[in-house]
């Protein structure tokens, strides 16, 4: 028989304290959770798709990648497909150096996708060099401007997205490795810049920025200018559909009187055509009877 200590008795009266349990977070926050975790399953999913299928087509060795690309230059789409499809995992490898900038994965390999068959296209294997070498340089800048185009509201040219995120990346390095944030000086010399060039290229980004906001303030009120005008002729052609609508009105009365006038008229016409007739048949009954007593009567027929 087991031993029960002081401790594990329960005295008559007394409760067993169980520990707090924990606040539930807020119904917002964890449904964001859950559809952020949803949203990344469903890009890893992808991905691996993507990739169990990259992986079906074995890496190409110089010699192939050169008939591959004679192939190409005298237009065989087989061996286009072969060349892009032995070189899908340098668009994955690419594509992860730029996540986190405002597109989801797939959308950048998709993105560098694009790149990966234009490098298929312009690819000289004459120069000497390997195809993923060149390749590279095409996914990358595809990458770049796929994300010029879609992660900002406000759409900058090219070159200055791509000296921004430069920037940007420098500035990133010197804080984690300063453990401050780094001064114009330098971010200029880690960037092999000058400060005169760091600073012109924030006042021509903050310029890029007024300007395109003005764009968009400029082509919203011609929108609302547009939409105005719109309106008026909308009103416009409204009064005149219920002005042609009156008008179809008051004619349709007017044939509908006219109708009845000219269906009272022929009543009237065939009644009075009905009682000629009725007299006529019976003036010519008459006629006929006093002929018929006219030839019955002494004399001889004679009329007078």
């Amino acid at each position: 028989m087991a031993r029960t200590t002081p401790t594990s008795r329960r005295r008559r009266g007394e409760h067993s304290t169980t520990a707090p349990r924990p606040r539930r977070r807020s119904s917002a926050a964890e449904s964001a959770r859950v559809e952020q975790r949803a949203q990344a399953e469903v890009t890893a999913d992808s991905l691996q798709v993507f990739l169990n299928q990259a992986s079906r087509y074995a890496l190409l060795t110089a010699q192939e990648e050169i008939e591959l690309a004679k192939r190409i230059e005298r237009g065989d789409l087989e061996a286009k497909d072969r060349m892009i499809n032995a070189n899908l995992r340098l668009v994955v490898s690419q594509a992860r150096r730029y996540q986190g900038l405002g597109l989801p994965l797939g959308d950048l390999v998709q993105e560098g996708t694009l790149g990966l068959i234009r490098a298929a296209e312009k690819f000289d294997w004459r120069k000497g060099f390997k195809f993923s070498t060149y390749a590279t340089l095409w996914i990358r800048q595809s990458i770049q401007r796929g994300l010029a185009n879609t992660s900002r509201t406000i759409r900058l040219p090219t070159h200055i997205e791509q000296r921004e995120r430069r920037l940007a990346r420098v500035e990133r390095d010197l804080t984690a490795r300063l453990s401050h944030d780094p001064s114009d000086e330098e971010v200029a010399a880690a960037a092999d810049m000058t400060v005169a060039d760091v600073l012109a290229q924030l006042v021509q980004l903050v310029g890029e920025l007024v300007q395109r906001v003005t764009d968009l303030e400029d082509a919203r009120d011609r929108c609302i200018a547009d939409r105005e005008g719109i309106d008026a002729t909308l009103d416009k052609h409204a009064q005149q559909l219920q002005e042609l609508d009156d008008g179809l009105g008051m004619a349709r009365d007017d044939a509908e009187q006219a109708n009845e006038r000219r269906q009272r008229q022929a009543e009237r016409i065939e009644r009075q055509a009905r009682d000629d007739i009725e007299a006529a048949r019976y003036e010519t009954q008459r006629l006929r009877d006093d002929l018929d007593r006219e030839r019955r009567s002494p004399g001889g027929g004679r009329f007078f």
